[in-house]
C-alpha cells in the first residue's frame, strides 16, 4: 500500500501562482512514476503532468510551459509548480502514484482561480 498526502492547494487570482507538494508513504518501489491529474466540476478527471523516478515528464498541452512538476526522490515527494494560472485551472487536484499499472491516488485538494 501507498499512502499519499497533499498540499498546497487554495484561492489564487488569475496570473497568479501556486504549488502543490504530494509526499508518499508505504511500499514506495524505487522506480516508479508519481504525477497530478484534475477534475473541474462536472469534468472527467484528466491528466495535468507525471515524473518518473529517472526525471522524465510528460505534461498535459493546457499547462505546457506554465506548470513544472518536479521530484525530491530521497523525500519521496513531488511538487507542482503552477504559474500564470487561468480560471480554466480551477479543480481538484489529485496526487498519484504508479508503478506497473497499479495505482494510488491522494484525498484531492482545490485549486480555486478567480478572475
Amino acid at each position: 500500500q501507498v499512502q499519499l498526502v497533499e498540499s498546497g492547494g487554495g484561492l489564487v487570482q488569475a496570473g497568479g501562482s501556486l504549488r502543490l507538494s504530494c509526499a508518499a508513504s508505504g511500499s514506495i518501489n524505487r522506480f516508479n512514476t508519481m504525477g497530478w491529474y484534475r477534475q473541474a466540476p462536472e469534468k472527467q478527471r484528466e491528466l495535468v503532468a507525471t515524473i518518473t523516478t529517472g526525471g522524465s515528464t510528460n505534461y498535459a498541452d493546457s499547462v505546457k510551459g506554465r506548470f513544472t512538476i518536479s521530484r525530491d526522490n530521497a523525500k519521496n515527494t513531488v511538487y507542482l509548480q503552477m504559474n500564470s494560472l487561468k480560471v480554466e485551472d480551477t479543480a481538484v487536484y489529485y496526487c498519484n502514484y504508479n508503478y506497473r499499472a497499479v495505482f494510488y491516488w491522494g484525498q484531492g485538494t482545490q485549486v480555486t482561480v478567480s478572475s
